[in-house]
């Protein structure tokens, strides 16, 4: 066998490509005779649209079509609900407004300037509505979601038996605000028409055969006449993980302007047309015994929705799976509101839900006056205490132990208050960090050619973390080959079918997918060779042949070798190839499949000035077999710098008086930048896991996130005393 190229820490294949503008975005694909659209959105918040003047824009030199509800064509899919986000209400198919910043008006013109600057003519006029944005103000009306895609509720044992029993209770509210995910690439897509039934789309999307059903759903056509495609994606973190309302505008505007259209939105317009994390409101109850032993354990999540559709944040989905405790219950209630609907935001449930967990089991550790590790042990689930069934693999204790030696934590002195660095207040915190390891099915071809190399597709998208790299090297070990005889392509819809790139799910379903697609490619190579009476293989048993170097060879003999390039030309066609439709792994089925790590920061607090900055950090995971390196402390760093924007920056505003988001670009959304991020320190922890998936591989997108705002919250606690439990951490809130 060549030696193994996964796991080591390659650079990014694909890495020259973008720093040199070379990668081509769905925006920046080339298309003749282009035209470009522009959005006018709604200045109200509930209501419809009384009258529509849109004679000055139609007058605008260079403008072709001004599309609305008073003349776009009808979508014949508009009652199938085929997506988490129903765009019906924003495809001007009525004149309702449910929402402020509501798409109303589409202008098309030859230039995005023209566009702009037409859209800036139309003049709606409205009949408003009562409306309410207060999510407190609704919370008595909560309700239970019936269609919801994960049970909202679990009970286990008697929660209320396991509290009066408990010597110590910890009973408290955590909130977490609105959160948007702000990729640098903004959303957009081109939509080409061909004829009246087929039709291109470049599209940012983490889901590319997603958007070709929605469409072909909206559009009436089949989907096998939609092709999509997506090769780079500048960022996405949930918000490009659904149908918006963008690709479908574009396709109306392509079919009423005869052409094709680009649709760019705006930043502003990215806070109210593609989705965000949901403001939550979350009661968790701890109980415990003298010695730290969980009695019981309550998680109650309260979030917002839109009034026409339903997202559910599942934030107490960990609190059912992460500790060992007889008694627990878990619930998810929702109230709607006159805003739009929210969507998946990296690490949806856990990101917000581990806050208010681990910064629940912190309190518990200080009435108890108990080291939070060693609380945690003391409370360590050797199975899954919800599903009752065994790890997949679980290295936590690992990821304590080599996180805590690491960071230093022995030298931690437990009282809030006891260190200092001249002015400013030190403090140590941790968290433990989880998520899903999740897998769905995906299918992958691999090609290999007269010439020797191997070209493997599969649709999927690179959404920033490493995709094409990661499943070239996968498919290199698999074929035997020099990494730079292996091409991946993904991005195309007319490549094999595979999921939406979110969940943490990309690395192990299309790297599952690949490498047995490439596993699959190699026996038929060899079924070939040994049936070739002019291959020095003629004859063998394909199990008596082996792989190295791009070549067969017989185990018995090395010298009796047949290339790949020799085995191909012989057969007289152009390639091999072999497609894998794979399955979720049956052995998943029996174990609960998780990834675990512990987080570790250290805070200094201005006391005068109520300044947190974070001055260390350390964070140890146990995520299966590692693919590559480097990439995987990108994604692991990445996702920690996200966790420390959820403790002590971002937060979206809404007026409540006009329905309207105030922070609505980067100047006032606020996020960390280079000087409010120290080194960040990342521990792998080896791991197998034979289970989980074919490459024995987690995703690691997500879990670097969690657990990181509550470990900063109960480092702010050790340094000040003072428990913030309302998001984010800002200097107001410790003056």
């Amino acid at each position: 066998m060549s030696e193994s190229v996964v796991g080591k820490g390659i650079d990014r294949l694909d890495a020259i490509l973008k720093v040199t503008g070379k990668a081509e975005y769905p925006a920046e694909t080339g298309v003749a005779n282009i035209a470009h659209a522009a959005v006018v959105t709604s200045t109200i918040t509930r209501g419809r649209i009384a009258a529509l003047d849109t004679r000055a824009a139609e007058r605008a030199p260079g403008v072709l079509a001004v599309v609305s509800h008073l003349n776009a064509p009808k979508l014949p899919g508009i009652d199938k609900r085929a997506s988490p986000v129903d765009p019906a209400l924003q495809l001007f198919q009525n004149d309702k407004v449910v929402y402020n910043e509501q798409p109303v008006a589409l202008v098309v013109a030859d230039s995005l300037e023209r566009a702009r600057h037409a859209a800036s003519l139309v003049v709606p006029r409205y009949e408003s509505a009562s409306f309410t944005v207060d999510m407190n103000a609704e919370a008595p009306r909560a309700y239970a979601p019936p269609n919801s895609r994960f049970p909202l509720d679990s009970q286990r044992g008697d929660v209320r038996s396991g509290l009066s029993a408990a010597k110590v209770r910890i009973a408290q509210s955590y909130t977490t605000p609105i959160e948007h995910h702000n990729p640098m690439e903004p959303h957009a897509a081109i939509v080409i028409w061909q004829g009246t039934d087929h039709a291109t789309v470049y599209v940012t999307t983490q889901g590319i055969f997603f958007v070709r059903q929605r469409f072909a759903s909206l559009f009436g056509i089949p989907k096998e006449n939609v092709r999509v495609i997506s090769h780079y994606i500048g960022g996405g973190f949930g918000c490009k993980g659904v149908p918006w309302v963008y690709a479908p505008l574009a396709g109306l505007a392509a079919k009423v302007a005869g052409r094709g259209v680009k649709l760019v939105i705006t930043r502003q317009q990215m806070f109210s047309m593609v989705g965000y994390r949901s403001r939550t409101v979350q009661k968790v109850a701890l109980g415990a015994d003298s010695s730290g032993k969980l009695t019981a354990i309550s998680h109650d999540v309260l979030s917002a929705t839109s009034r026409v559709d339903e997202f559910t944040e599942p934030a107490a989905l960990q609190t059912r799976m992460l500790y060992a405790c007889p008694n627990t219950s878990t619930s998810h209630r929702l109230v709607r509101l006159d805003i739009p609907t929210p969507t998946f935001t990296r690490a949806p449930g856990e990101a917000v839900g581990t806050f208010a967990l681990e910064s629940a089991m912190d309190e518990l550790a200080y009435a108890l006056q108990m080291d939070p590790i060693a609380l945690r042990l003391r409370n360590y689930a050797e199975t899954d205490p919800d599903k009752n069934l065994p790890w997949s693999s679980k290295s936590l204790r690992e990821c304590y132990r080599r996180g805590a030696e690491k960071f230093g934590w022995p030298a931690r002195r437990p009282p809030p208050r006891s260190m200092r660095d001249g002015r400013w207040l030190v403090g140590l915190g941790m968290a433990t960090a989880t998520y899903p390891a999740n897998q769905s099915d995906a299918s992958a071809i691999a090609r290999v050619r007269a010439d020797g190399t191997a070209l493997v597709q599969a649709g999927s998208q690179d959404i920033g973390t490493g995709t094409y790299t990661i499943m070239t090297q996968i498919a290199a070990d698999a074929l035997a080959l020099p990494i730079e005889k292996v091409r991946f392509e993904l991005g195309d819809t007319t490549f094999p079918e595979t999921p939406n790139s979110g969940g943490s799910r990309t690395a192990s379903s299309v790297g599952s997918a690949v490498k047995m697609a490439a596993l699959a490619v190699r026996k038929k190579l060899a079924e070939v060779a040994v049936a070739d009476s002019k291959s020095p293989l003629h004859g063998l048993e394909v199990e008596g042949l082996d792989v190295a170097d791009g070549a067969l060879y017989a185990k018995s003999n090395r010298a009796r070798r047949d290339s790949f390039g020799d085995i191909v030309a012989r057969s007289g066609a152009a390639e091999i190839a072999v497609q894998v439709d794979n399955k979720e792994k049956e052995d998943r089925k029996r174990y609960s499949t998780h990834s675990f790590g512990a987080q570790f920061v250290e805070v200094k607090v201005d006391e005068s000035l109520g300044t947190v900055r974070v001055s260390r950090f350390v964070g140890a995971f146990a995520a299966g077999k590692i693919l590559n390196a480097k990439t995987a402390q990108s994604q692991y760093q990445g996702g920690i710098v996200w966790g420390i924007g959820l403790a002590l920056h971002e937060s979206t505003h809404r007026d409540e008086r006009l329905g309207r988001i105030v922070t609505r670009d980067l100047a006032d959304y606020h996020v960390p930048v280079h000087a409010d991020i120290p080194h960040i320190d990342v521990v792998m922890v080896d791991e197998t896991d034979p289970y989980v998936n074919e490459i024995g591989s987690k995703g690691i997108g997500e879990i670097g996130i969690t657990g990181v705002g509550a470990a900063i919250a109960n480092a702010v606690y050790h340094a000040t005393g003072r428990r913030i439990r309302d998001l984010p951490i800002t200097p107001d809130k410790l003056l």
